[in-house]
């Protein structure tokens, strides 16, 4: 989940669902065929067209896992399809629409439900009792993709966010560093003063960025949610059925209460410049591993453990992150959906889902991924790989998430951004979450 992405996605979904109405073991080298001619080394030869998203160096590890499936699979043939990020979505409820799906499509955690409520995926619960493996998926990652009671993706990866932080300006200032123990985050009230001693305005120096700016986008989404959570409130009831009760209740509004007073008191700022945590303009940022090696590589001077250090998330009566990222799903229009699983599952399973850790460092998904390597056993992945497995919560698995992810962006930007009071936008957020829940009974 990379914030420079998702910031622009979700947008294009909030049509989806009306446009859509209207219309082996583990992966490495030894995965069992579906069942298929092909797959099981027949001579039939097959074709299997699969879209995603941009990102060079997921491509690139694709491109290698793809080279190696085709070598064990000499009769199905892989074509993979780059979109650009921004035209993602729309290309893919167009193609769906119009009886143009691929076979294997890039799904975001969030909008799978979407897609299966659509009947545009299939359920791969039989495929990976077979073969998959699930048990090796770590719990909420296994939640996020699962809606009504049937798993409907396989994950490339999981994803989770951190406090990053400015050391040298923690110590120039006297603040005691956070623990960079996973079940020790601080809490609240811990950032709050040490954002207090930190902040500088004046020297255009600003104490903390708490969840990428203010704007919109499921990026937006994803890192705010967990203030709610972490305050001991619920965006929707258990059964995803109503907001009501949930997202306005006390808990809730007191999340809202807190995230607001960062910008009131003017140590968050609504507008930051560039690079503002890599240049010594802001204190404390949230971001996600994927920021260690972009930092290395564009600031080098910028030293992790000597200028900046990560701590667990911040936490509130609940400790609470967030999780979830892409994945692949079957589409419904697949005339070949055991090869299709053969290729998910060789990507997706033990071994290919090393050699994606391996080349994108991103999060692993995959409990045997995560204790095959000591690193991620070692500070900083340590704290990613904890919170994932220990602390995550999914967003909302509901056919209605588009709208229920930009009308909590909205809340959040009415209230900071406009100055609206906080019961009146909470009950705003409410009604339309539920009237977009009702339209999906």
């Amino acid at each position: 989940m990379r914030k420079s992405k998702l910031v622009r996605a979700m947008t294009g979904l909030l049509l989806a669902l009306t446009v859509l109405a209207g219309c082996s073991s583990g992966g490495g080298g030894n995965a069992e065929t579906g069942g298929s001619s092909a797959g099981e080394g027949g001579s039939e030869k097959v074709t299997i067209k699969y879209w995603r998203h941009d990102n060079d160096v997921e491509v690139d590890t694709l491109k290698q896992l793809i080279a190696s499936f085709q070598k064990e699979h000499p009769n199905i043939t892989v074509k993979m399809e780059i979109i650009p990020y921004a035209d993602y979505e729309t290309k893919i409820r167009t193609a769906l629409a119009g009886k143009g799906a691929p076979d294997v499509m890039g799904i975001d955690g969030p909008n799978v439900a979407a897609y299966a409520y659509q009947d545009a995926v299939i359920p791969l619960d039989d495929y990976f009792a077979k073969d998959g493996d699930l048990d090796d998926i770590a719990k909420p990652v296994r939640d996020s993709l699962t809606y009504n009671d049937q798993i409907w993706a396989a994950p490339l990866n999981d994803a989770s966010v951190a406090m990053f932080y400015n050391k040298k300006m923690f110590e120039s200032k006297g603040v005691e560093l956070p623990s960079k123990d996973p079940n020790e985050a601080w809490t609240w009230e811990q950032v709050l003063d040490a954002a207090r001693k930190i902040n500088d305005p004046g020297k255009g120096v600003y104490a903390i960025d708490p969840a990428w700016g203010v704007g919109a986008g499921e990026g937006s989404a994803f890192v705010k949610m967990p203030f709610i959570w972490q305050a001991g409130g619920e965006i929707l009831s258990p059964d995803g059925g109503t907001a009501d009760g949930y997202l306005n209740s006390p808990e809730s509004k007191r999340a809202i209460e807190f995230f607001n007073s960062l910008y009131t008191e003017k140590l968050a700022a609504k507008e930051l410049p560039p690079e503002a945590f890599e240049t010594g303009k802001l204190g404390i940022n949230v971001s996600g591993p994927w920021s260690i090696g972009g930092y290395a590589a564009s600031h080098p001077n910028f030293k992790l453990g000597e200028d900046w250090d990560i701590a667990p998330l911040w936490k509130d009566a609940k400790q609470v992150t967030p999780n979830g990222s892409w994945n692949l799903a079957i589409t419904k229009q697949s005339k070949h959906p055991d090869e299709a699983w053969l290729f998910l599952n060789w990507v997706t399973g033990k071994e290919g889902a090393k050699v994606w850790y391996e080349k994108t460092k991103n999060l692993p998904a995959r409990l045997s991924v995560a204790d095959a390597y000591p690193e991620l056993k070692e500070y900083p992945m340590n704290i990613f790989v904890e919170q994932s497995s220990s602390f995550a919560h999914p967003r909302p698995v509901s056919p209605a998430y588009p709208t229920i992810s930009k009308a909590i962006t909205d809340l959040f930007e009415e209230v900071v951004l406009g100055g609206k009071n906080i019961d009146d936008s909470l009950g705003k957020a409410v009604e339309t979450i539920d009237k977009a829940i009702e339209k999906t009974k």
